[in-house]
């Protein structure tokens, strides 16, 4: 039996590689690489909602990061790793060749962000959304969107690829396929040189692609086809069959493994999505909600499939046979921006110090740059701490979460965030404070579409950075939910998901509910409601669904 798996995790600005023992779950070693193309702002452009990445941020990250950790590990250790296993954002799809290599790997679209890979939060394609929403409704044949919650996302794989199939003739023409982020990396440690041949992820294809068994995989070509006719013969250059985390993508080519310090016979496992193996990493049960929580959210239910039937559950970002646990029927929901609503009035507030601070001749180089961090690193901790002290008032400030449009429930990426009820008396701490319940309300929406929809949700999990660095916030979660909160232990919930998958992909452990009863690491913090809080918010929540809905139908009547 090998001793230990790699967890690796794509987040939306770095690569965490986590070296874990199986037998206990406990973290031997990690190391993290921050994007260096991302972290320079290239190929993004934020006023049009454009975010790009390259695949040498990928590559490089996954090398480096791996090699860190085995040599972290030591020599004896490296010869005992059994598995890797990859999750990353997602939906986030790039077009490649006959052989699977990504467009931007080709000299002619290396600086094409067309090429690139197109981030999960990359909001350029809300008009093809939109077409495709239309489409499935009017058409006359089977709704594709479904078992998607009913409404298609320009988060999502088919959106983004006819929005860059569109802009850009050279990529369309030179596009054989399109693959996601958590296929492409397996393909290329385990050798894959035939797009055709790439392992496809159920967790990606369910969620994001339309892809469901009782329609033989993906839309029919003459769905496709009538949406655009570009899109014609794309689906017969795409895949039939997806594979579950569980499932063996191969093993290491002897050039990778001469790469990351590793033997070839280490086994690479079929990839996901971070927020779905982040699930496992928290050892989800059946009905348990687990919130991903960081600069945007996920929210995963899993549950048995013979209790959901054939509910459907409209709204949410689709219900998906082993999308989290083989067996299982994973439901995903989420909000498009969390952390994100906290750095936007972070930077708002920041802005005039940092400008002002930078131009200042009393201070030498290395005191602006000190004063700037200091204030950097404060501002929300000492936000959070005066907003605390505020009295939950029915009449304060009053805002909606829609920064970056709204995930679920009812996905509509044209929708922007509000700030309602400022006066003279508005201060930052004020203003802040309705930001973090707007959030919480968010949530609360969320939660209740789903006990509406005849899903219950027996208890709360939450993982994240939000989750384990604000008190101030976790704990307005829980009133505004009224549900105790725990908090995963695991700093790496993600990347820990993931080497649990690897444990059974690798045939260290037999199955997921093995892996997490042996790898678990528990939870460190439970938040309770407080009763008393919880109705003051509940007169809050509902002036901020009248709220929504007035905005909502201003930007549709005045779109």
């Amino acid at each position: 039996m090998k001793k230990f798996t790699i967890g690796v995790d794509y987040g939306s600005d770095s690569v965490r590689s986590v070296l874990v023992d199986v037998r206990t779950g406990k973290e031997i070693a990690s190391h993290v690489f921050y994007y260096p193309r991302w972290k320079e702002g290239k190929y993004c452009d934020p006023v049009r909602n454009q975010f790009r990445q390259h695949p040498l941020d990928y590559i490089e990250g996954l090398q480096t990061t791996i090699r860190k950790v085995v040599q972290k590990a030591g020599p004896k250790a490296a010869m005992e790793i059994g598995a890797i296993s990859i999750d990353t954002t997602g939906s986030t799809p790039v077009a490649a060749d006959e052989n699977g290599v990504p467009l931007a790997l080709h000299p002619k679209f290396a600086e094409n962000p067309n090429a690139m890979f197109v981030l999960w939060k990359d909001h350029t394609a809300v008009g093809e959304a939109d077409q495709i929403n239309e489409l499935a409704r009017s058409w006359g044949g089977e709704d594709y969107t479904k078992f998607e919650g009913g409404i298609y996302s320009s988060e999502w794989f088919w959106a983004k690829i006819l929005k860059v199939m569109r802009d850009d003739k050279d990529v369309r023409e030179a596009a054989y396929t399109w693959i996601e982020h958590c296929d492409w990396i397996p393909a290329l440690l385990t050798g894959v040189n035939k797009a055709s041949d790439i392992l496809r992820s159920r967790c990606a294809a369910g969620h994001k692609a339309m892809w469901h068994s009782s329609w033989d995989g993906l839309p029919s070509e003459e769905f496709l086809v009538k949406l655009d006719p570009m899109l014609k013969g794309v689906r017969q250059r795409l895949f039939k069959d997806t594979y579950t985390v569980d499932q063996p993508a191969g093993t290491l080519t002897k050039d990778w493994a001469d790469k990351l310090g590793l033997r070839e016979d280490v086994v690479v496992g079929v990839g996901a999505f971070d927020a779905h193996l982040g699930a496992v990493g928290a050892e989800i049960k059946p009905y348990y909600l687990c919130k991903v929580m960081g600069t945007s959210t996920c929210d995963m239910i899993t549950a048995p499939e013979n209790d959901l039937g054939d509910k459907l559950v409209q709204g949410i970002c689709g219900q998906v046979d082993g999308s989290i646990i083989p067996g299982m029927i994973g439901l995903e929901a989420g909000q498009s921006a969390f952390g994100d609503v906290y750095a936007w009035f972070k930077n708002l507030l920041l802005w005039p110090a940092e400008n002002l601070i930078s131009r200042s001749e009393s201070l030498n180089k290395a005191s602006k740059e000190a004063l700037i961090a200091e204030l950097d690193a404060q501002l929300i901790p000492s936000l959070s701490e005066e907003a605390a002290k505020i009295p939950i008032e029915e009449s304060a400030e009053l805002a909606l979460d829609w920064f970056n449009g709204r995930r679920t429930p009812d996905a509509n990426q044209n929708l922007k965030g509000a700030i309602a009820g400022l006066n003279l008396g508005s201060s930052a701490p004020r203003v802040f404070r309705a930001l973090v319940e707007s959030t919480a309300f968010g949530a609360k929406a969320i939660a209740d579409r789903f006990i509406n929809e005849g899903v219950p949700i027996n208890g709360i999990i939450a993982i994240g950075g939000v989750a384990k660095k604000s008190e101030f916030v976790m704990q307005v979660m829980a009133d505004v939910l009224n549900k105790p909160i725990l908090v995963a232990r695991s700093e790496q919930t993600c990347a820990l998901g993931s080497a649990m998958a690897a444990a059974v992909a690798g045939g260290i452990y037999a199955d997921l509910e093995e892996a997490k009863n042996r790898m678990g690491n528990g939870f460190e913090t439970e938040y309770q409601p407080n009763t008393e809080n919880a109705k003051k918010y509940q007169a809050r929540y509902d002036k901020y669904m009248k709220f929504g809905k007035f905005i909502e139908n201003e930007l549709t009547t005045n779109a």
